[in-house]
């Protein structure tokens, strides 16, 4: 699926990198683009993609953490590390809820 989704936007930016069809051409394919971004369902999906992205690191985290002798969990090592930064916003600005 991540190939898929891979493919169609390098073939969309490609398409608009290299159309010929000038600007009006160009707003109609960034409109569209912003009408399906703002899209509730659209929205909503990439934020549970994100949400179940954040679970499964989590757990992968907690396996590798328990694996590693002497360490302590990997997972409460990275909350000890957010928790001296003061913040639980990571670099991209999202919420680690």
């Amino acid at each position: 699926m991540r190939y898929r989704v891979t493919f169609f936007a390098g073939l969309a930016v490609g398409y608009v990198l290299g159309a010929r069809a000038g600007r009006e051409r160009y707003e109609e394919l960034r409109k569209g683009a912003q009408r399906i971004a703002q899209n509730p369902a659209v929205r909503n999906t990439a934020e549970s993609a994100a949400q179940n992205g954040r679970a499964m690191a989590s757990r992968a985290f907690e396996r590798i953490g328990s694996s590693m002798p002497g360490t302590g969990s990997l997972s409460d090592r990275i909350r000890s590390l957010r928790e001296q930064r003061g913040s639980d916003e990571d670099d991209w600005g999202t919420s680690n809820t």
